[in-house]
């Protein structure tokens, strides 16, 4: 774990503009910007090549890191947590940018000398933790107000969005890197071809949207893919009421076999189809693509009473 929560507010972006800092600001704010290494130069010293296993691919451009910092606001409020920094592209970007206090958890070793240095430089505002994000519950290691901001390893983002939903009110907002496809998922609408389980899920529980596109070309190496920035803010409630585990159930079974009737689909429930639909008023010909997130919560509540 951390050293605890640490926070300086001697620093203030008002009355800058945020894209660039001024030089006598630079030099009286920051005294040891100048001094930092380019990040290239950081990533060869402490021999940070990305790694297929652990879903690395780095930014290394700084105006397109502190877009991505931007882009999530509100980084003077409270703490921000960044999940796999990697050398620190993002975290530079996010302390130039005003964030108060980061917190940054990061599995690889070899990028925990090169997040030292920053936070030397940072001093009082960056707090590095050791450890895999999957083990960890990002909303316990601070108080409110916080968010999370974040270039998410590709083969657990899915994985880490769907825990953090679980206590998605602790924070203010989520700003997530995903590959296209999944962004696409995250903010489909019922009857498209991307609209399933995982738009359900966050629909229901926060307003997701895609900020703007990232090439395959702005990463070190290279994706095959186009990346999104998306934008996920807290719903004050649910959209509907329901538990999340029948809500989890239910989608698990319609999608399963998405082509199907949902008469035919749901009967792996183990519970009764037709009065279940009946309770729900779901025609029992309908698929799963067409129903609305507050009609799979009606389902939900269906399979509550009935289980």
């Amino acid at each position: 774990m951390g050293s605890g929560f640490r926070r300086n507010n001697s620093f203030s972006l008002k009355g800058y503009g945020k894209s660039a800092l001024p030089a006598d600001l630079k030099s009286r704010q920051y005294p040891s910007l100048a001094s930092l290494p380019p990040l290239r130069e950081v990533v060869a010293r402490h021999g940070i090549a990305a790694r297929r296993s652990l879903g690395q691919n780095f930014i290394l451009d700084l105006n397109l890191t502190r877009r991505i910092a931007r882009a999530a606001g509100g980084l003077d409020r409270g703490s921000v947590i960044e999940i796999g920094p990697g050398p620190g592209g993002l975290t530079r970007a996010l302390l130039l940018e005003g964030a108060a206090h980061v917190v940054a958890i990061e599995r690889d070793p070899r990028c925990l000398a090169a997040l030292g240095e920053l936070a030397a430089a940072f001093p009082g505002r960056l707090e590095v933790i050791a450890g895999d994000a999957l083990e960890l519950d990002p909303a316990a290691l601070v108080p409110p107000p916080c968010q999370i901001v974040a270039n998410l390893p590709y083969n657990i983002a899915t994985a880490l969005l769907l825990r953090w939903l679980d206590r998605i009110g602790e924070y203010d907002r989520l700003t997530l890197m995903f590959q296209r496809e999944v962004a696409e998922r995250l903010v489909a609408l019922p009857r498209s071809p991307a609209y399933g389980r995982l738009s359900v899920i966050v629909q229901w529980l926060t307003l997701p949207k895609i900020l703007f596109d990232v090439p395959p070309g702005a990463f070190v190496p290279s994706p095959k893919v186009t990346s999104s920035v998306v934008s996920l803010v807290p719903r004050p409630a649910p959209l509907a009421a329901a538990e999340k585990a029948s809500l989890e159930r239910v989608t698990a079974a319609a999608f399963g076999q998405r082509r199907k009737m949902l008469r035919s689909s749901l009967k792996t429930l183990g519970l009764p189809v037709e009065p279940l639909l009946a309770a729900a008023s779901v025609a029992p010909t309908a698929r799963a693509e067409e129903l609305s997130v507050a009609q799979f919560c009606a389902l939900a509540r269906a399979v509550e009473t009935t289980a």
